[in-house]
């Protein structure tokens, strides 16, 4: 399903410990009020929302401050822990700056965004070739999930980029520096300078 491509726009926020990226999948644990309001006015909108690391407070309790960059999070699919709780399954969509937030009375964090422009679909260049033969050989590793990677997809910087920032163990701040960049060829860039 295409999402439209505006440039602003008003977007819950979901305030964590982790960086969610493009294209990348997460589980998360819904119990408190105000997210479980958000997620039901998401499903009845058919509406996401944003998934940002959290800069100082908690995932719990008084609402947290959040990074300045994010990214949209669209329901996949949801169920019932055993213990009764709300588990929801993500997927990262498009990426957005926060401008200026404001909280409701229900404690929600909302956030004016600006989008950020789509990736470019461009090829791998041959001094990020290194970090394609990686991503193979850890997608060979990752499970079902990335079984129908394909030879087009570790030829895109942008894919490659994004994948390699999921699958490395980096730290969440490194993970949002790779947010916050436009260019998916600094992004690998970024990449290369942090390998051993």
């Amino acid at each position: 399903m295409a999402i439209p491509a505006e440039e602003s726009g008003t977007l819950p926020l979901f305030p964590l410990h982790a960086v969610l990226l493009p294209g990348a999948g997460i589980a998360l644990r819904v119990f408190e009020r105000r997210y479980l309001d958000l997620v039901r006015d998401c499903g009845r909108q058919s509406a996401g929302f944003g998934v940002c690391l959290i800069l100082e407070g908690q995932e719990v309790g008084k609402p947290a401050t959040p990074a300045a960059f994010g990214t949209e999070a669209r329901i996949e699919d949801f169920d019932l822990g055993a213990d009764g709780v709300l588990v929801l399954r993500l997927r990262g969509a498009r990426r957005f700056h926060v401008e200026r937030t404001r909280v409701r009375d229900n404690g929600l964090v909302v956030g004016d965004v600006r989008w950020c422009e789509p990736d470019s679909d461009d090829e791998l260049r041959p001094e990020h070739s290194l970090l394609a033969t990686l991503l193979e050989r850890l997608v060979e590793q990752a499970g079902p999930q990335y079984a129908a990677t394909t030879p087009a997809q570790l030829d895109q910087a942008a894919w490659v980029g994004w994948r390699l920032a999921e699958l490395l163990p980096l730290t969440e701040t490194q993970r949002l520096s790779l947010l916050q960049q436009d260019d998916p060829h600094k992004r690998l860039d970024l990449l290369l300078s942090w390998m051993p």
